[in-house]
């Protein structure tokens, strides 16, 4: 009788447990979710204003740049650098990279599992189109997709092209455990140059 007790205690622990678990995973889609609306406003407000406007009153960041993959039916608000309070909330633009939609390589950043999850159904030829709050736009056409090792950032330097794009997340896409060595990397270049 007793060993039916304490395995009846173990089991609603374990179960106590695994939703504990499932929960922290769902709150952290849920927040990556609800931010993408906030910052949608402030993108309206920081276009209309042509001024920086932070989300909410806390945030240190601030939206910079729109991404938009319509074959995917994607569209993300990049957050202003690529820092882990950035990504959590959005992708985030690499500072020392070239401003979005402007000349030279453009990077951003974002979380394997939530905002570049979609990374991974990429395919050479689809459009990524971004926007900067000054209402310039550009389409980039995807050449290629690497995986690289974390250390080597010899490809952000790269510029084969006037206006380039670089998209990075962990890899792979369905890892246990986040982080890791290696960085799956989208590379693609502006419409206009491939036609030129």
């Amino acid at each position: 009788m007793k060993s039916l007790l304490e395995n009846k205690w173990l089991s609603i622990v374990l179960i106590m447990i695994a939703c504990w678990n499932f929960g922290q995973g769902a709150y952290i889609h849920a927040k990556a979710q609800l931010a993408q609306y906030l910052i949608a406003d402030a993108w309206q407000q920081s276009e209309f204003e042509q001024a920086q406007v932070k989300p909410w009153a806390w945030a240190d960041m601030w939206p910079v740049a729109k991404l938009t993959v319509a074959n995917h039916d994607i569209e993300q608000y990049v957050l202003a650098g690529a820092s882990g309070e950035s990504l959590a909330f959005g992708p985030g633009h690499v500072i020392s990279s070239a401003a979005p939609a402007t000349a030279g390589n453009t990077v951003i950043a974002a979380h394997r599992d939530t905002h570049f999850s979609f990374l991974q159904n990429l395919k050479a030829g689809d459009v990524i189109k971004i926007s900067n709050k000054d209402g310039q736009q550009r389409d980039y056409v995807v050449q290629d997709m690497t995986i690289v090792n974390k250390n080597d950032v010899a490809w952000l330097y790269e510029e084969a092209h006037d206006y380039q794009l670089s998209l990075v997340t962990c890899y792979p896409f369905n890892a246990i455990q986040a982080g890791g060595d290696l960085r799956f990397v989208v590379r693609a270049v502006s419409q206009a140059d491939i036609s030129a």
